[in-house]
């Protein structure tokens, strides 16, 4: 079986937590035949475009580039079955949050605006030189997860994936190997993380909320109740509580619940609730429980913002 691991607007952990099956990986060696990883081997464009027959493509990253759109559509055309893998495949990830400004604003901030820039010259697609045209990708105006370029027929959430859904992943392969089309798109619970998280619940209201750097937290009790924010009634489960087994709040990497309509809003009511045994609130005090959260863009569609109901925000 012929497999293609490909990344692009990522920051290669995604790669890395394939290498956490550790000796299992020396499996995976024997059941497929890794034609194509550029992350890990001298892999150029044109052996991409050589390729015949390739039958899953697991491709990590957003899409922030021309080019990356460029080879997202080229492993899609060689591939039989495509994998989005990680959260920035998936929703648009940490890359995503760029949606919240320009194209133009951002190449400024990048390359004039920085303290430490001096002599500040944007890149541009195109540069002659002594005679001889440069070309650089164009910086796209969004950021794209992998289904807004090309249709995907499997997800992978997380930020990293964990190694249950890494070996999840393993399985489908095999699956696949022997000719079947398992039924079930994402690979995480359809389920909250709350149903796998071991930390004590009392349903009491917040009396405040904290960032995690103010207050020391309780190890045994629910975070949300020790008014910390933590996203995991919003987000699907499957990760194994990673985060909150080392005593840090879920950020929503895995994405938003089946039932959940769009993250953001969903994550603001439940906080504003927290505690209340309300089923309505005014919109008042939705409004004054966001007044309390600092950057609540960043914090509650920190995974997921080119997937919301915002989607872009410039």
């Amino acid at each position: 079986m012929k497999v293609v691991i490909d990344w692009l607007a990522s920051c290669g952990g995604c790669d890395v937590s394939i290498l956490d099956l550790d000796v299992k990986i020396l499996d995976v060696i024997k059941e497929f035949e890794i034609v194509y990883w550029p992350v890990a081997l001298d892999f150029k464009r044109k052996d991409l475009e050589s390729l015949q027959d390739v039958d899953v493509a697991i491709v990590n990253g957003a899409v922030r580039t021309s080019e990356q759109e460029e080879e997202l559509k080229l492993v899609r055309d060689k591939a039989k079955i495509l994998i989005a893998y990680g959260s920035c495949a998936c929703f648009g990830g940490i890359p995503g949050l760029g949606n919240q400004f320009s194209a133009e604003d951002i190449l400024k901030r990048a390359y004039i605006e920085t303290p430490s820039t001096t002599d500040g010259k944007i890149p541009q697609t195109v540069t002659n030189l002594n005679g001889i045209e440069l070309t650089l990708p164009k910086f796209l105006d969004d950021v794209k997860p992998l289904d807004e370029v090309v249709e995907v027929d499997y997800y992978v959430p997380g930020c990293p994936p964990s190694r249950s859904t890494v070996e999840e992943m393993v399985d489908l392969l095999l699956r696949l190997k022997r000719g079947e089309k398992p039924e079930k798109k994402v690979l995480a619970s359809d389920k909250s993380l709350c149903y796998e998280c071991p930390r004590f619940k009392e349903f009491v209201r917040p009396p405040t909320i904290n960032r995690p750097h103010e207050i020391v937290a309780d190890y045994e009790r629910c975070f949300l109740e020790q008014g910390i924010i933590c996203l995991g009634f919003v987000t699907r489960g499957g990760c194994g509580a990673r985060c909150i087994k080392a005593n840090m709040p879920c950020r929503g990497c895995y994405g938003k619940i089946p039932t959940a309509i769009d993250f953001g809003t969903e994550a603001i009511t439940a906080i504003a609730m927290a505690g209340t045994g309300e089923d309505y609130l005014p919109p008042m005090r939705i409004t004054e429980a966001v007044d309390k959260i600092k950057d609540v863009i960043g914090l509650i569609y920190q995974f997921s913002l080119p997937k919301s109901k915002l989607g872009d925000l410039k």
